[in-house]
């Protein structure tokens, strides 16, 4: 990924350049790094830990600790489901069921070829909509388990 793309390492080294002499400021420059790429690639995190002068495991024990750091790439299609209290007597945990059998996966997890994930979230703040899930940040309000095959369908079309 970094090693191949110059204009990525480029913008990378920026970041790197941005945070690495502020003290306390490595939280920053991972979070830098995750709004580039969309989470913490592995090559970023060992050349953070060359250019910085920071110790790899430091690194990871960061991206590890918070859970909002995510080390693998993200799905094309990210899926949120809200299992908040309207969404979830709505029938949300059907809507989850739904998606984990159309896509042969568990919240939480992305199909192996990196199209779909489904996540369970506390509350998206549509309850009048419930039950809600969103794609990509579309909302898709008063979803039912029968809506999900067309709704994959009608997302990932024309890339058969």
């Amino acid at each position: 990924m970094l090693e191949n793309d110059n204009a990525s390492t480029h913008n990378l080294d920026a970041i790197i350049d941005k945070w690495k002499d502020v003290k306390g400021s490595l939280v920053m420059m991972l979070h830098a790094v995750q709004n580039e790429y969309g989470y913490v690639p592995r090559e970023a995190a060992m050349r953070i830990s060359q250019r910085a002068g920071i110790h790899l495991a430091k690194i990871y024990e960061v991206l590890t600790f918070y859970h909002f750091f995510k080390l693998n790439a993200p799905a094309k299609y990210q899926i949120s489901v809200c299992t908040g209290t309207a969404c979830y007597l709505k029938g949300a945990d059907n809507v989850i069921k739904e998606l984990e059998h159309e896509l042969g996966l568990k919240a939480g997890e992305t199909t192996s070829d990196g199209k779909f994930s489904v996540a369970a979230l506390r509350c998206l703040g549509c309850c009048v909509l419930a039950p809600v899930m969103t794609i990509n940040g579309k909302i898709y309000g008063q979803v039912k388990p029968a809506d999900i095959p067309s709704i994959l369908r009608e997302v990932s079309k024309g890339e058969e």
